[in-house]
């Protein structure tokens, strides 16, 4: 395990073994919680630690291979690469209540939704908790800009890496480290059913989106594959489950679809079937693909599909367009520098 993904228990563990005295797993992890790239940098550290620890458990830092940052809004997007040669997405996003990052889960997806980019390569691999965490440490020390909000939205997903993603929940939680709350944390999914079951148990009070983008199943089988193995009624009934368990309202993202999920007949399916379940609506304007001929709703028909939602009661927000000028949706820019053109 990497050091970084550690709890402080399991590091002051560490530090036991190598007879070093308690106190050290404080100092060691907060240098690592501060984003260090190197134990040179933990200057109240015997040196004689410090090159120990350098040896047997190298830190690992992200480099930066791209940064593009919006004329438009200022939202910045950041191709990490990873310790391997891998490289994931992170995207900065500003609000007037704060910095919001948007982090990536894993290397690719294997989910195959026809509407996302980063899944077009399928699953290179799961990322690691410290991976997670630096997504969000170093987008915040490179930018300079505080973060107080974290969604589990970018590459990847996240309940497809459960135990690694619970591990990274845990440590961003930390007190001794960025100590950001729960309730400022976002997960998304496509709908893995027995992951909401898991996850509910955990009562984390984590704001639980569900990636749906269809009113049935017939809709969804042809966007969503996942569908096929957890029809939208076993999804729903999941998630209420998850409500009943943590008192948490779920959130949905809905990708307007032109032609597909976009109509008025759509929109009133979604209030039969959501029902007595304390739910929001995130709209969200189709970001382009090139490999996909799939295209974004106009605005007039994301507006009358708003109306209806709100005039049957479901609370339903237009998604507003971030980083449209620098490739900010999911996987479009690590897929142009693999194939050479970033």
């Amino acid at each position: 395990m990497n050091i970084k993904s550690m709890t402080q228990p399991e590091l002051a563990a560490l530090l036991k073994e190598l007879g070093q005295p308690g106190f050290r797993a404080k100092q060691v992890y907060s240098w690592l919680h501060k984003g260090v790239r190197s134990y040179d940098e933990m200057t109240n550290l015997p040196q004689s630690l410090r090159q120990q620890l350098a040896q047997s458990h190298p830190i690992c830092p992200p480099e930066v291979v791209r940064k593009q940052e919006s004329a438009r809004d200022g939202t910045i997007k950041y191709l990490w690469k990873l310790s391997d040669g891998n490289c994931v997405e992170t995207v900065l996003m500003r609000y007037h209540y704060g910095n919001t990052v948007c982090i990536s889960t894993e290397v690719g997806c294997r989910m195959g939704c026809a509407f996302c980019a980063s899944t077009l390569g399928g699953l290179v691999r799961r990322l690691e908790p410290f991976e997670m965490l630096d997504q969000v440490l170093f987008t915040q020390i490179d930018s300079g800009l505080p973060v107080s909000r974290i969604v589990l939205m970018g590459i990847g997903e996240p309940l497809d890496n459960f135990d690694n993603v619970l591990r990274f929940l845990e440590l961003v939680n930390s007190e001794a480290g960025m100590n950001i709350s729960m309730r400022h944390i976002s997960l998304s999914t496509c709908g893995l059913v027995p992951k909401i079951d898991e996850l509910a148990e955990k009562k984390l009070q984590i704001s639980l989106a569900i990636s749906l983008h269809g009113p049935n199943d017939e809709i969804r089988d042809k966007i969503m594959p996942v569908n096929k193995a957890y029809p939208i009624e076993v999804l729903l009934a999941a998630c209420r489950r998850y409500f009943d368990a943590t008192s948490r309202r779920i959130h949905f993202e809905y990708a307007m679809i032109d032609g597909v999920n976009d109509r008025e007949q759509d929109a009133r399916e979604l209030l039969r079937r959501l029902k007595g379940l304390p739910a929001h609506f995130n709209l969200i304007p189709l970001n382009h693909v090139e490999e996909s001929p799939l295209k974004p709703s106009s605005k007039k028909a994301v507006a009358r599909f708003q109306q209806i939602l709100e005039e049957g009661g479901i609370t339903a927000t237009v998604r507003r367009t971030l980083g449209g000028d620098i490739d900010a949706s999911c996987g479009q820019l690590r897929r142009k520098y693999s194939k050479g053109d970033a």
